[in-house]
């Protein structure tokens, strides 16, 4: 589990939105099947967020081990069906997850590239 100062606000309206380390969040509470996934409170905007927000395992099923593993596989190469056999999953969701850790990964390079120096 990480530390709450890893966490920033996801409220774009926010004036802390992305600082981390502020001291402005607490735990509000925990959900998921076996009360896993802390609830996030922050202070400056009054908004609640799960810790998984902004992440690709935002409002998945899965449990964390298992989306993990399926997620390496796919990064080493695995098929979609040799995915499936070994997670242990269905296809669509080899193929859900894939879609959305791609768009994850898109918008976090796209954010990345923006920050970056130009070369001159």
């Amino acid at each position: 589990m990480q530390a709450i100062s890893k966490f920033c606000c996801q409220n774009k309206k926010c004036p802390d939105y992305g600082k981390r380390n502020v001291n402005n969040l607490s735990v509000y509470g925990r959900f998921g099947k076996n009360n896993h996934i802390r609830l996030l409170y922050y202070r400056t905007c009054k908004s609640r967020f799960s810790e998984r927000k902004g992440t690709p395992l935002f409002r998945m099923k899965l449990e964390k081990k298992k989306a993990i593993s399926l997620l390496e596989h796919i990064c080493e190469s695995c098929g979609v069906r040799k995915t499936e056999r070994l997670v242990g999953v269905n296809r669509n969701t080899v193929m859900r997850y894939s879609r959305l850790a791609g768009k994850h990964a898109k918008a976090l390079h796209d954010e990345l590239v923006a920050f970056s120096p130009q070369n001159q």
